[in-house]
Protein backbone atom coordinates (compact mmCIF):
# COMPACT_ATOMS: atom_id res chain seq x y z
CA UNK A 1 0.00 0.00 0.00
CA UNK A 2 2.82 2.42 0.80
CA UNK A 3 4.22 1.96 -2.69
CA UNK A 4 0.84 2.74 -4.23
CA UNK A 5 0.38 5.82 -2.07
CA UNK A 6 3.86 7.03 -3.02
CA UNK A 7 2.96 6.70 -6.69
CA UNK A 8 -0.35 8.49 -6.12
CA UNK A 9 1.42 11.40 -4.46
CA UNK A 10 3.87 11.73 -7.34
CA UNK A 11 1.05 11.74 -9.91
CA UNK A 12 -1.06 14.17 -7.89
CA UNK A 13 1.80 16.64 -7.45
CA UNK A 14 3.12 16.50 -11.02
CA UNK A 15 -0.29 16.18 -12.68
CA UNK A 16 1.48 14.03 -15.24
CA UNK A 17 1.95 10.26 -15.43
CA UNK A 18 5.19 10.49 -17.41
CA UNK A 19 6.78 13.00 -15.02
CA UNK A 20 5.71 10.89 -12.06
CA UNK A 21 7.34 7.87 -13.70
CA UNK A 22 10.61 9.80 -14.08
CA UNK A 23 10.56 10.83 -10.40
CA UNK A 24 9.89 7.26 -9.28
CA UNK A 25 12.33 5.67 -11.75
CA UNK A 26 9.67 3.35 -13.14
CA UNK A 27 7.84 3.13 -16.46
CA UNK A 28 4.75 5.15 -17.32
CA UNK A 29 2.62 1.98 -17.73
CA UNK A 30 3.74 0.90 -14.23
CA UNK A 31 2.48 4.21 -12.84
CA UNK A 32 -0.87 3.75 -14.59
CA UNK A 33 -1.20 0.20 -13.30
CA UNK A 34 -0.41 1.22 -9.72
CA UNK A 35 -2.95 4.04 -9.79
CA UNK A 36 -5.54 1.62 -11.18
CA UNK A 37 -4.71 -0.88 -8.43
CA UNK A 38 -5.06 1.81 -5.74
CA UNK A 39 -8.42 2.89 -7.14
CA UNK A 40 -9.62 -0.73 -7.08
CA UNK A 41 -8.45 -1.31 -3.51
CA UNK A 42 -10.08 1.90 -2.26
CA UNK A 43 -13.09 1.48 -4.55
CA UNK A 44 -12.94 5.11 -5.65
CA UNK A 45 -11.93 7.07 -8.72
CA UNK A 46 -8.92 9.32 -8.20
CA UNK A 47 -8.36 10.85 -11.63
CA UNK A 48 -10.64 11.60 -14.55
CA UNK A 49 -8.63 11.27 -17.74
CA UNK A 50 -9.51 13.77 -20.44
CA UNK A 51 -6.58 13.04 -22.76
CA UNK A 52 -3.55 10.78 -23.21
CA UNK A 53 -1.57 12.45 -20.42
CA UNK A 54 -4.00 15.06 -19.14
CA UNK A 55 -6.45 14.48 -16.30
CA UNK A 56 -8.28 16.21 -13.49
CA UNK A 57 -8.35 15.13 -9.85
CA UNK A 58 -11.54 14.01 -8.13
CA UNK A 59 -12.74 15.20 -4.76
CA UNK A 60 -11.68 11.84 -3.31
CA UNK A 61 -8.14 12.38 -4.68
CA UNK A 62 -7.95 15.79 -3.00
CA UNK A 63 -9.02 14.32 0.34
CA UNK A 64 -6.63 11.39 0.05
CA UNK A 65 -3.70 13.67 -0.85
CA UNK A 66 -4.10 15.95 2.16
CA UNK A 67 -4.49 13.02 4.53
CA UNK A 68 -1.47 11.41 2.92
CA UNK A 69 0.66 14.46 3.74
CA UNK A 70 -0.22 14.08 7.40
CA UNK A 71 0.41 10.36 7.21
CA UNK A 72 3.85 10.99 5.69
CA UNK A 73 4.76 13.40 8.48
CA UNK A 74 3.61 10.89 11.10
CA UNK A 75 5.60 8.14 9.40
CA UNK A 76 8.78 10.23 9.40
CA UNK A 77 8.29 11.00 13.09
CA UNK A 78 7.79 7.29 13.74
CA UNK A 79 10.98 6.39 11.87
CA UNK A 80 12.91 9.08 13.76
CA UNK A 81 11.66 7.75 17.09
CA UNK A 82 12.64 4.22 16.12
CA UNK A 83 16.12 5.34 15.08
CA UNK A 84 16.65 7.14 18.37
CA UNK A 85 15.79 3.98 20.26
CA UNK A 86 17.61 1.45 18.10
CA UNK A 87 20.63 3.14 16.50
CA UNK A 88 23.59 3.92 18.77
CA UNK A 89 24.77 7.51 18.76
CA UNK A 90 27.40 8.09 16.08
CA UNK A 91 30.86 8.98 17.32
CA UNK A 92 33.15 11.26 15.34
CA UNK A 93 36.75 11.76 16.43
CA UNK A 94 38.60 14.80 15.12
CA UNK A 95 42.32 15.32 15.70
CA UNK A 96 44.23 18.50 14.84
CA UNK A 97 47.69 20.00 15.05
CA UNK A 98 48.34 22.46 17.86
CA UNK A 99 47.58 25.85 16.33
CA UNK A 100 44.53 24.66 14.42
CA UNK A 101 43.16 22.82 17.45
CA UNK A 102 43.38 25.88 19.71
CA UNK A 103 42.59 28.79 17.39
CA UNK A 104 40.50 27.43 14.50
CA UNK A 105 38.81 24.18 15.50
CA UNK A 106 36.46 25.71 18.11
CA UNK A 107 34.81 27.85 15.41
CA UNK A 108 34.21 24.77 13.27
CA UNK A 109 32.92 22.76 16.22
CA UNK A 110 30.31 25.39 16.96
CA UNK A 111 28.88 24.72 13.51
CA UNK A 112 29.22 20.93 13.64
CA UNK A 113 27.53 20.60 17.02
CA UNK A 114 24.58 22.63 15.78
CA UNK A 115 24.32 20.78 12.45
CA UNK A 116 24.82 17.28 13.89
CA UNK A 117 23.27 17.26 17.40
CA UNK A 118 22.89 13.47 17.28
CA UNK A 119 26.66 12.93 16.92
CA UNK A 120 29.06 12.53 19.83
CA UNK A 121 32.29 14.38 18.99
CA UNK A 122 35.72 13.58 20.44
CA UNK A 123 38.57 16.07 19.99
CA UNK A 124 42.29 15.46 20.24
CA UNK A 125 45.49 17.39 19.52
CA UNK A 126 48.92 16.26 18.29
CA UNK A 127 51.64 17.24 15.82
CA UNK A 128 50.96 16.92 12.09
CA UNK A 129 52.77 13.59 11.68
CA UNK A 130 50.81 11.99 14.50
CA UNK A 131 47.55 13.40 13.17
CA UNK A 132 48.25 11.78 9.80
CA UNK A 133 49.20 8.52 11.50
CA UNK A 134 45.97 8.50 13.52
CA UNK A 135 43.86 8.95 10.40
CA UNK A 136 45.75 6.21 8.54
CA UNK A 137 45.29 3.77 11.43
CA UNK A 138 41.56 4.61 11.74
CA UNK A 139 42.13 5.96 15.24
CA UNK A 140 40.36 9.18 14.22
CA UNK A 141 37.93 10.05 11.46
CA UNK A 142 39.09 13.50 10.38
CA UNK A 143 42.27 15.52 10.89
CA UNK A 144 43.72 18.98 10.41
CA UNK A 145 47.43 19.47 9.82
CA UNK A 146 49.83 22.34 9.08
CA UNK A 147 52.20 20.41 6.80
CA UNK A 148 51.49 19.18 3.25
CA UNK A 149 51.75 15.53 4.31
CA UNK A 150 50.03 12.87 2.21
CA UNK A 151 49.87 9.10 1.73
CA UNK A 152 48.02 6.82 -0.67
CA UNK A 153 45.32 6.14 1.91
CA UNK A 154 44.64 9.80 2.70
CA UNK A 155 42.79 12.58 0.89
CA UNK A 156 44.13 16.07 1.62
CA UNK A 157 42.31 19.37 1.04
CA UNK A 158 43.89 22.79 1.51
CA UNK A 159 41.46 24.84 3.56
CA UNK A 160 43.02 28.09 4.79
CA UNK A 161 46.15 30.19 5.26
CA UNK A 162 47.70 31.12 8.59
CA UNK A 163 49.99 34.13 8.93
CA UNK A 164 53.12 33.67 11.03
CA UNK A 165 54.66 36.74 12.68
CA UNK A 166 57.73 37.66 14.72
CA UNK A 167 56.53 38.31 18.27
CA UNK A 168 57.89 39.05 21.75
CA UNK A 169 60.68 41.17 23.19
CA UNK A 170 62.96 41.80 20.21
CA UNK A 171 65.81 42.99 22.45
CA UNK A 172 66.24 39.56 24.06
CA UNK A 173 68.59 36.90 22.73
CA UNK A 174 66.39 34.02 23.90
CA UNK A 175 64.11 32.39 21.33
CA UNK A 176 61.11 30.22 22.19
CA UNK A 177 61.07 27.43 19.60
CA UNK A 178 58.69 24.56 18.91
CA UNK A 179 59.99 20.99 18.69
CA UNK A 180 61.58 19.90 15.41
CA UNK A 181 58.55 17.93 14.15
CA UNK A 182 56.29 20.96 14.50
CA UNK A 183 55.31 22.89 11.39
CA UNK A 184 56.38 26.21 12.92
CA UNK A 185 59.86 24.86 13.68
CA UNK A 186 60.78 24.84 10.00
CA UNK A 187 59.69 28.45 9.55
CA UNK A 188 61.71 29.44 12.62
CA UNK A 189 64.80 27.72 11.20
CA UNK A 190 64.24 29.53 7.90
CA UNK A 191 64.14 32.85 9.77
CA UNK A 192 67.42 32.03 11.54
CA UNK A 193 69.11 31.22 8.22
CA UNK A 194 67.77 34.34 6.51
CA UNK A 195 69.08 36.55 9.32
CA UNK A 196 72.25 34.56 10.03
CA UNK A 197 71.20 33.89 13.63
CA UNK A 198 72.44 31.22 16.06
CA UNK A 199 70.46 32.28 19.12
CA UNK A 200 69.89 30.73 22.51
CA UNK A 201 66.81 28.51 22.26
CA UNK A 202 64.19 27.25 24.65
CA UNK A 203 62.21 24.30 23.22
CA UNK A 204 58.51 24.49 24.12
CA UNK A 205 56.14 21.84 22.82
CA UNK A 206 52.94 23.87 23.06
CA UNK A 207 51.82 27.14 21.49
CA UNK A 208 49.83 28.22 24.53
CA UNK A 209 52.93 27.92 26.71
CA UNK A 210 54.85 30.09 24.25
CA UNK A 211 52.10 32.71 24.30
CA UNK A 212 52.09 32.80 28.11
CA UNK A 213 55.89 33.19 28.17
CA UNK A 214 55.73 36.03 25.63
CA UNK A 215 53.09 37.74 27.79
CA UNK A 216 55.54 37.63 30.70
CA UNK A 217 58.21 39.27 28.58
CA UNK A 218 60.21 36.09 28.09
CA UNK A 219 62.03 35.86 24.76
CA UNK A 220 60.78 36.10 21.20
CA UNK A 221 59.28 33.64 18.77
CA UNK A 222 57.80 32.94 15.34
CA UNK A 223 54.15 32.27 16.02
CA UNK A 224 50.70 32.38 14.44
CA UNK A 225 49.22 35.87 14.37
CA UNK A 226 45.96 34.25 15.44
CA UNK A 227 47.53 33.36 18.81
CA UNK A 228 48.49 36.93 19.75
CA UNK A 229 46.80 39.31 22.14
CA UNK A 230 47.24 42.99 23.01
CA UNK A 231 49.97 42.23 25.55
CA UNK A 232 52.39 40.89 22.96
CA UNK A 233 54.39 43.02 20.53
CA UNK A 234 54.74 41.68 17.03
CA UNK A 235 55.76 42.56 13.49
CA UNK A 236 54.82 41.13 10.11
CA UNK A 237 57.01 38.87 8.01
CA UNK A 238 57.03 38.38 4.25
CA UNK A 239 54.77 36.11 2.19
CA UNK A 240 57.08 33.15 2.75
CA UNK A 241 55.64 32.94 6.25
CA UNK A 242 52.09 32.26 5.13
CA UNK A 243 51.56 28.58 5.92
CA UNK A 244 48.65 26.39 4.86
CA UNK A 245 46.33 24.24 6.90
CA UNK A 246 44.94 21.02 5.45
CA UNK A 247 41.87 18.89 6.08
CA UNK A 248 42.67 15.17 5.82
CA UNK A 249 40.44 12.12 5.72
CA UNK A 250 40.49 8.47 4.74
CA UNK A 251 39.77 7.35 1.19
CA UNK A 252 36.68 5.37 2.23
CA UNK A 253 34.16 6.27 4.92
CA UNK A 254 31.24 3.84 5.29
CA UNK A 255 29.00 5.70 7.72
CA UNK A 256 26.36 7.91 6.12
CA UNK A 257 26.55 10.31 9.08
CA UNK A 258 30.33 10.62 8.86
CA UNK A 259 30.13 11.23 5.11
CA UNK A 260 27.68 14.03 5.82
CA UNK A 261 30.12 15.56 8.34
CA UNK A 262 32.97 15.22 5.84
CA UNK A 263 30.94 17.03 3.18
CA UNK A 264 29.95 19.77 5.62
CA UNK A 265 33.55 20.43 6.68
CA UNK A 266 34.74 20.57 3.07
CA UNK A 267 31.99 22.98 2.03
CA UNK A 268 32.43 25.08 5.19
CA UNK A 269 36.00 25.97 4.25
CA UNK A 270 35.16 26.45 0.59
CA UNK A 271 32.53 29.02 1.57
CA UNK A 272 34.44 30.60 4.47
CA UNK A 273 38.01 31.43 3.53
CA UNK A 274 39.40 32.08 6.99
CA UNK A 275 42.63 34.03 7.18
Amino acid sequence: MFKLLKTFRAVYETRNFSKAAELLYISQPAVSNQIKQLEEELDIQLFVRNGRQEFITTKQADILYHHLLNLSDDWEDTLHALRIQTIPKETCKIIASNTFAVYYLPELMEQLIREFPEVSFILDMDNSEQVLDSIEKHQAHFGFIEKPLITDAIIRQEILSDELVHAGDFSQGLWLVRENNSGVFHYTERYFLEHNLTPQKMIIKNNEMIVRCLEQGIGQSIISKRALNEKIKWRSLNQDYQRKFYFIKRQHIESFQLRAIEKYISQYYQQNKVQ
